[in-house]
């Protein structure tokens, strides 16, 4: 018995694959980093057209595919991942079609796509991605329902809107039962199964700082953090996101010191002003939270470090939601431990020799106790000498010394690292502290908009009488790059107000999905119901809740079903029901009868009804054969003609 060959895919069928296939890795290829993105949709053009007509050499796909793999492992450091796994994926079906010629081939390609769209949504889970991912799967389903067609022998001559439209009518049966489970099924506060971090991590603040590792994150512009104010908003010079405070320098680089001295937390008197806020951060994949400089008291789920930086108990791998409150310092820690003087005051010997000199020269001139004179001096050198710029060489070993004497150029890591070891050098107590500085307000939302762009890094000093006082020497030389952001520095100088409108309402509109979808916890499942007078969901009402939709939805999927199947001509849904009126006689219609072949057996079993069936039968055939005015005014009342007929149970003569 000879073996069946594969049924091969005609080109029609093919284009419909690949163009899924296209559909499916696009959302997760907006995921990746952009040199990554670029060489998999290369790779995956180029695949596609060398092995259009035939089949690619075995060879040369192995050489694409580890050419691909190594790309990716390189790029993520050798790091094993969310997004590895993810970038892995996408170059694999970037490959995967250059061996899609058979049916069984094409209908194994769509099966690996799907893995696609789902996969962005461990990377991000925005509107755009579920758009684009709802599209491919329609597309994949739409291709699937060919290749059925394809193998039964009856492919419909069908437009791609309309296979695309009867597709979409089976998603809609089920949407509402996907709508039900995403409210009402039971949530836990916490994730039941741990997913890899990311390891191409996200741009953002770090656990250390060298000058001139920021240059990525400077050119980063999507959001960090959102903040919606209650009650007065602090003006843009005061806000100041307080993160990771360093102590710690090897000449180089700054890190969080291994030990802290002082209490956990240290002695801060507020000032008069309180700042009341709800912050949306980002996912970052780390621990550390920011806040308006300085928090008052930490949140539900997070701690106050020594140095008054938030810590979080779990990685923030999702978007969070954190109400706090915050207060500009009358003064903070006034009485500094011994201890921590000392740390406050530590330099690795042997770097910046010129930087020690002047400070020394400083501390000779202004006297022992004038603390505050050595800072003033500073940042007058620094307003009249130095410059802002994110266009910097790389600096040596002293690498203080060659920016404050030679470069006077740099950002914001360059001043405040600098400033701080100057201060040091002069007997100040100081250190790092980096975050974020300034916003954007969104008016349609009415909230502010911190990008990752506007990381920043400022120094504080330790002064007698006042203790910790923040001093910014990178606003000293360019207040509008810190504190004016979006508002002047991307559209206002261009004049392209209608690009920020649109940006105002993307943004807008990415929040709204963040807060109805994205951050849809336990506690907001709590308050689901709050405004209809509802004030707490126990488990119990709520599976309960669920059922019920549940039930809805399935008498929804039953009347969808019945809906699209019925007969859509008005007269041949009355004709139809008309027949089986008559099935309670066993008279009913056959599909196969004509309608003079029904009247005739109808008349010969009961003859009482044959006149007036007759009649309309007669009717029924002229509309169908002869009028050709489907919708018109015979149509009409040749409807209403058949719904009026209802065949009495009994003939006259039996009635008497």
């Amino acid at each position: 018995m000879s073996k069946r060959a594969p049924l091969q895919l005609d080109d029609r069928t093919r284009r419909w694959t690949l163009w899924s296939t296209g559909a499916c890795l696009l959302p997760l290829l907006l995921q990746l980093p952009p040199q990554l993105a670029a060489g998999i949709a290369a790779s995956a053009i180029g695949v596609t057209a060398l092995s259009w007509r035939r089949p690619m050499p075995g060879l040369l796909r192995l050489l694409i595919s580890l050419a691909l793999i190594a790309l990716v492992l390189v790029l993520s450091r050798f790091a094993i991942g969310r997004d590895t796994g993810c970038a892995l994926l996408a170059a694999m079906l970037a490959i995967k079609p250059s061996e899609t010629f058979t049916l069984r081939d094409g209908r194994s390609l769509m099966g690996f796509a799907l893995f696609a769209p789902f996969a962005t949504f461990l990377l991000d889970q925005g509107p755009l991605s579920l758009t684009l991912g709802l599209t491919a799967v329609l597309l994949v389903l739409a291709t699937l329902q060919r290749m059925a067609e394809l193998e039964s022998g009856d492919v419909k001559p069908v437009g791609p809107r309309k296979r695309l439209t009867g597709v979409g009518r089976l998603v809609a049966v089920g949407l509402p039962i996907a709508l039900a489970a995403f409210w009402l099924f039971p949530r836990v506060a916490s994730p039941m199964w741990g997913i890899p971090e990311r390891a191409m991590a996200r741009t953002g603040l770090s656990d250390s700082m060298s000058p001139g590792d920021w240059l990525d994150l400077m050119a980063d512009d999507t959001p960090a953090l959102r903040v919606r104010f209650f009650g007065a908003t602090p003006p843009t010079s005061q806000m100041y996101w307080r993160g990771p405070v360093f102590w710690e320098f090897d000449g180089r680089t700054w890190t969080q010191p291994r030990w802290r001295p002082g209490q956990a937390h240290t002695l801060v008197e507020p000032g008069a002003v309180r700042w009341d806020y709800e912050m949306e951060v980002e996912a970052t994949d780390s621990r550390m939270l920011v806040a308006l400089d300085l928090p008052l008291e930490e949140p539900r789920g997070t701690y106050l470090n020594p140095d008054h930086a938030l810590q979080t108990f779990r990685p923030l791998t999702a978007i969070s939601r954190w109400r706090m409150q915050s207060a500009p310092p009358a003064r903070y820690e006034a009485d500094l431990s011994p201890a921590a003087r000392r740390y406050a005051l530590g330099l690795p010997e042997g770097f910046n020799p010129r930087t020690v000199a002047l400070a020394r020269q400083w501390r000779a001139e202004a006297g022992a106790r004038n603390d505050a004179a050595i800072v003033d001096r500073a940042l007058q050198w620094i307003r009249r000498d130095f410059a802002y710029t994110l266009e910097t060489p790389l600096l040596g070993r002293h690498s203080v010394d060659e920016f404050l004497f030679d470069q006077k150029a740099g950002f914001c890591e360059h001043f405040s690292s600098s400033f701080v070891v100057l201060m040091r050098a002069a007997g100040i107590p100081s250190r790092v502290v980096t975050g974020y500085a300034g916003g954007y307000r969104n008016p349609l939302g009415d909230y502010w908009l911190v990008r990752r762009s506007d990381a920043h890094a400022w120094a504080e000093v330790w002064l007698r009488g006042r203790g910790w006082v923040r001093v910014d020497p990178t606003a000293a030389v360019a207040p509008e790059r810190i504190y004016d952001t979006l508002q002047t520095g991307d559209f206002g100088a261009t004049g392209l107000q209608g690009v920020r409108s649109l940006f105002d309402v993307t943004d807008w509109v990415r929040r709204g999905w963040n807060d109805f979808v994205v951050s849809f916890d336990a506690q907001r499942q709590e308050r689901l119901l709050s405004p209809l007078g509802v004030d707490r969901l126990d488990p119990r009402t709520l599976i309960a809740m669920l059922v019920g939709a549940m039930a809805i939805g399935l008498l929804w999927m039953v009347w969808f079903s019945r809906r699209s199947e019925r007969e859509r001509d008005p007269v041949l849904r009355a004709w139809h029901r008309l027949a089986r009126r008559y099935g309670r006689f066993g008279l009913e219609r056959a599909p196969s009868e004509t309608a003079s072949g029904w009247v005739s057996r109808v008349a010969a079993a009961r003859p009482d009804l044959a006149a007036e069936l007759g009649m309309l039968s007669q009717r029924f055939s002229d509309w169908r054969y002869a009028d050709a005015q489907t919708g018109g005014r015979s149509a009409r009342a040749l409807v209403k003609a058949l719904r009026a007929h209802r065949p009495p149970a009994t003939s006259p003569g039996e009635r008497r």
